[in-house]
């Protein structure tokens, strides 16, 4: 990872999964080396006044969290709304990831889709979305990567040998069974990539065939099932409106009742550059 790089972005709204976030961010940053930053969103028309007492306040949070975790801790504010200056920020410092708290998926976000993958999808560098605090301040064990046959795949390598390299982990390659031949050509190069790779790199993995089904389903399911640590995921190329209503998978694995930690790497994000740790 460059140097320049080395922030972990935690968006903060003065909650409790706000607070598991940052539980998650210090485990990273304390073992790449990086710094926290704690990112506040206020709306374009808070007065100076209300945006002084937001400053004052996220700086005191950022005083304790340095205290509680023994890490550099930033405090940042910017005008706007979530869904557009959360990226336009995190882009701009080009930060190394971004951990986020969600509340899952509730209420209206059944019907207009999760706001979190709203915020995701227009970021250069990766999420990961969790919704409880790490269980304790080890590393990622293992992470579960499906694997299917979009070529935007490939750029998902970046980040799971970022994981193996700085964590450790076993990456779990979770592949479905698939009947179209033509799909099921471009999953095994797909899989034949993701395999290469990880090799060159000496990560452990293991693959997994899961029957027909709801992917996203059986991805939760076989996470639980090996109680990991996190599920790295690609997100929809150009994703849409339609996604946002009907429920893009992403969206579904994001808010996942099993509550699991969710890496997301946008199409072409700039992180995602396989490159940079294929040969190392």
């Amino acid at each position: 990872m460059e140097e320049n790089k080395k922030l972990v972005i935690v968006p903060w709204d003065f909650t409790q999964v706000a607070e598991n976030a940052l539980a998650h961010a210090a485990k990273i940053a304390r073992t790449i080396g990086s710094g926290i930053c704690l990112l506040h969103i206020v709306d374009e028309n808070t007065n100076p006044r209300q945006e002084g007492e937001k400053k004052a306040l996220l700086r005191h949070v950022a005083d304790e969290a340095y205290k509680k975790y023994n890490l550099p801790v930033t405090a940042e504010i910017r005008k706007g709304t979530i869904f557009t200056s959360i990226a336009e920020y995190v882009n701009a410092v080009e930060a190394s990831l971004v951990v986020m708290g969600t509340h899952g998926m509730k209420g209206m976000q059944k019907l207009t889709g999760s706001w979190a993958l709203k915020v995701v999808v227009k970021s250069k560098v990766p999420f990961i979305v969790v919704q409880d605090p790490p269980p304790d301040q080890e590393r990622y064990h293992s992470i579960v990567f499906p694997i299917d046959f979009r070529g935007e795949n490939k750029e998902k390598m970046g980040m799971a040998i970022f994981m193996g390299k700085y964590f450790d982990s076993k990456i779990h390659i979770l592949k479905p069974a698939i009947t179209d031949r033509s799909l099921a050509t471009k999953t095994n190069i797909n899989l034949n990539f993701a395999v290469k790779y990880l090799i060159q790199n000496n990560i452990e993995y293991e693959i997994h065939e899961v029957p027909r089904g709801k992917f996203a389903q059986q991805t939760i399911d076989f996470a639980q099932k090996i109680n990991a640590d996190l599920i790295l995921i690609m997100t929809t190329k150009n994703i849409s409106v339609a996604d946002y209503v009907l429920g893009a998978s992403e969206q579904y694995l994001i808010a996942n009742s099993s509550r699991i930690p969710v890496c997301c790497v946008n199409p072409k994000a700039s992180f995602a550059k396989v490159g940079q740790f294929m040969y190392g």
